[in-house]
């Protein structure tokens, strides 16, 4: 199994400023390598603490410079706040820079704080995304950008420096949706699942991706990129304090986020799907059973609560890659650093010699 981490540069520790935020985080950062994770993630976010890294491809492009051999991966750029074609230039470059180390994932956004802040019609991102992917796929295998969509107008023209390696493979997306799952098999790229609702719809949504991607590519699916909040702490009862406080705390500020205790969801086009998370947060007691409800899908325990928890997350959805989020909320850095180290000790190798006892059964 591959083992990444990701970073997120939550602003919501007291006292703590975004200067401190920032150096606190890449420096976790630059544990990533030496501890042994394969690759290191980055999200994109706009306009608030709730994460303050607005350029993904530029925090990338910092640790290509700082490490030689982890693979860099976008979590997401979501594409609806771009200009797809400077995309498409910043990825060839970022590419370049780190030797064909990037993974792309993309992702097309929900906080209604960022789409006003760009000016962008909310209800027009997912034919914004789609024609913007459509584009920017095929210029990064053919090294010429051009697109007449209904939103994406782009004359020809290349792309400078030249992509060197196809991103085949290596292109991924964050589909929470069913609509933007059969979106993600049409244009043939793998999905990245951030657990936010119960694995018996993720399944099904799978299948049904599964299905799609055979029918239009006439290949098998990739294998999906699972993600996690975690909590790795060799005490028991100090893992689920501390789950409850921090990873409950985080699910509150994705609450306050994306604005689930109001009502616009439940009239947006194109987001329909998010209708009954908001309709559930805003009923009786609802803020509570949803923390609870995200506890349960994420991972923490003792190493060995957070092994299982992990085999069993990535083998219900048929997953080869974990992405561990150890930084988040209002978690002190000191034990965010130890969160981190605890699992790289204790649960990386065992993930990694998972990963070797698979290979070799194929072969």
């Amino acid at each position: 199994m591959h083992v990444g981490m990701a970073l997120i540069f939550q602003g919501r520790r007291d006292g703590v400023d975004d200067r401190a935020v920032w150096a606190n985080e890449l420096r976790l950062g630059d544990l990533a390598e030496p501890l042994g994770f394969e690759s290191i993630w980055g999200v994109e976010h706009h306009f608030t603490d709730y994460t303050m890294c607005p350029d993904v491809l530029q925090y990338l492009t910092y640790f290509a410079a700082r490490t030689k051999t982890i693979q860099l991966g976008s979590m997401v750029v979501v594409l609806p706040w771009h200009d797809p074609m400077r995309v498409a230039e910043q990825i060839s470059m970022l590419d370049h820079m780190s030797d064909g180390r990037f993974i792309l994932g993309m992702g097309r956004g929900l906080g209604r704080v960022e789409f006003e802040g760009f000016g962008r019609n909310q209800e027009e991102s997912r034919a914004y995304f789609t024609e913007a992917a459509q584009m920017l796929l095929a210029g990064l295998e053919s090294g010429v950008c051009e697109f007449d969509g209904q939103l994406v107008k782009q004359i020809r023209r290349e792309i400078r420096p030249r992509p060197f390696k196809s991103f085949r493979g290596r292109t991924y997306a964050a589909a929470v949706s069913p609509e933007s799952s059969a979106i993600m098999a049409k244009l043939g790229i793998g999905l990245l699942i951030i657990p936010q609702k119960p694995w018996e719809a993720v399944e099904k949504e799978l299948t049904d991706y599964r299905r799609v991607y055979r029918e239009v590519n006439g290949t098998e699916a990739p294998a999906p990129i699972n993600a996690g909040w975690v909590i790795c702490d060799e005490d028991e009862g100090r893992a689920r304090e501390m789950a409850v406080k921090h990873i409950g705390g985080y699910w509150r500020t994705v609450i306050d986020h994306y604005e689930f205790r109001g009502e616009h969801l439940q009239s947006m086009k194109g987001y329909e799907s998010y209708r009954e998370i908001q309709a559930r947060v805003n009923a009786p007691g609802g803020d509570e059973a949803m923390v609870e409800f995200f506890l349960s899908l994420q991972i923490w325990g003792t190493p060995e609560q957070c092994y299982e928890k992990i085999l069993q997350c990535t083998q219900r959805c048929g997953a080869d890659s974990f992405n561990a989020v150890f930084s988040y909320g209002e978690m002190d850095y000191a034990y965010a650093e130890r969160n981190m180290r605890t699992f790289a000790k204790h649960v990386l190798p065992e993930l990694k010699a998972y990963r070797r006892v698979e290979t070799l059964a194929a072969e």
